[in-house]
């Protein structure tokens, strides 16, 4: 198999650009979510790497070999959007096969066998297309766009369209999936979560510039930028303006009229003026003052089966969002509370740029 590699890739419609220097490379049998906002980039990248639209600059490498200028066919790419795109006037079968080419007929009927028992619409291959619910269009697209063992696969949020149980279980499913044919991977998705729970890898796209390419746990845990913090989470991140000052080696900042401590001294965020981001699930709630504790008041609470989210108001009027397991203390809404975070919890953003302290980037976020 080959690796799919981007170099400085852009791409211009009128004055807008919908991609911006992409550089990227995705290995063999890896899978690579491209995850972003809505009008951020995510299919027109794609359909470059298929032939679709050129790039205006930069180049586009499969297995080392440029295929910018190759016709679609001859790039070696399987592909599957979001809208299925069958043939309304084949069977299942006839669109499946469709992505095939100068095999036997006995080599097509096993293949077709192979992969439809697998997705398991084996049951509907006779079905035309209107015959289908979405989630067997979704898996018809899917195996047409994986019989042909391509050593690149593009994927355009092809779980969009399908209902929640059938999205669920194909989440579990799909990574095992793609990786038997070991074929470069890129998955397009404009939801986090099934970004972190199919790829290797994300790259986050936004305003067609890749913001950070990292493995799940680190996108979430360590976002390079205010951009990036606030596209993962539910509830969102919360942020807050403070000027951080060093006090007893450790970096502090004044919260609401209390100081809280966000990290050893030393770091580059001394006296500059910072977004503090903390995640919902970071806070505890207390009745006591003691340590690093930030008064608030309780406005409303959220049941949401595993956890209940709380909508507070901390004493300088930000608010802020606490999701906590049901069971742990959070009083009602009105009470007056005390909201405490561990240190290591802290995250700071230079607050022009948006980018995270202290990390060596080369560009403002955007």
């Amino acid at each position: 198999m080959a690796r799919l590699e981007l170099k400085e890739v852009s791409k211009t419609f009128g004055a807008v650009p919908s991609a911006d220097g992409v550089s990227l490379m995705v290995e063999p049998g890896e899978i690579v979510a491209v995850f972003g906002p809505s009008g951020g980039g995510k299919t027109v990248l794609l359909r470059m790497i298929a032939g679709m639209f050129e790039p205006d600059e930069g180049d586009i490498l499969v297995g080392g070999r440029s295929i910018v200028g190759a016709p679609p066919e001859r790039r070696g790419i399987g592909m599957a959007f979001q809208n299925f795109a069958l043939f309304p006037h084949m069977s299942a079968r006839d669109n499946i096969a469709s992505g095939l080419r100068a095999k036997t007929a006995k080599e097509i009927a096993t293949r077709i066998e192979a992969i439809s028992r697998l997705l398991k619409i084996e049951h509907v291959l006779g079905h035309l297309p209107r015959e289908l619910s979405n989630g067997q269009k979704q898996r018809t697209a899917l195996a047409r766009a994986l019989i042909g063992n391509p050593e690149v696969l593009l994927l355009d949020d092809p779980l969009r369209n399908v209902d929640a149980k059938l999205r669920y279980e194909m989440r579990l499913e799909l990574p095992t999936l793609l990786r038997r044919g070991a074929a470069a991977v890129l998955y397009v998705t404009q939801d986090y979560r099934e970004a972190m729970a199919i790829a290797d890898r994300i790259a986050v796209l936004v305003d067609g510039r890749i913001e950070q390419i990292a493995v799940p746990e680190e996108i979430y845990a360590k976002p390079a930028s205010v951009a990036v913090a606030r596209l993962f989470g539910d509830p969102s991140i919360n942020l807050a303006e403070v000027t951080p000052f060093t006090e007893h080696s450790t970096l502090v900042g004044a919260l609401a009229g209390a100081k809280v401590r966000l990290a050893p001294a030393g770091g580059l965020a001394a006296n500059h003026p910072c977004w503090l981001g903390i995640r919902p699930e970071n806070l505890a709630i207390s009745t006591s003052s003691a340590g690093d504790a930030i008064p608030a008041r309780v406005l409303a609470i959220t049941p949401m089966h595993e956890k209940a989210v709380l909508l507070l108001r901390l004493a300088d009027g930000t608010e802020w969002l606490a999701a906590l397991p049901p069971e742990a203390p959070h009083g009602a809404p009105g009470d007056e509370v005390f909201v405490r975070f561990a240190q290591e919890a802290a995250l700071l953003f230079d607050r022009t740029t948006g980018l995270r302290v202290g990390l060596p980037h080369q560009r403002r976020a955007a």
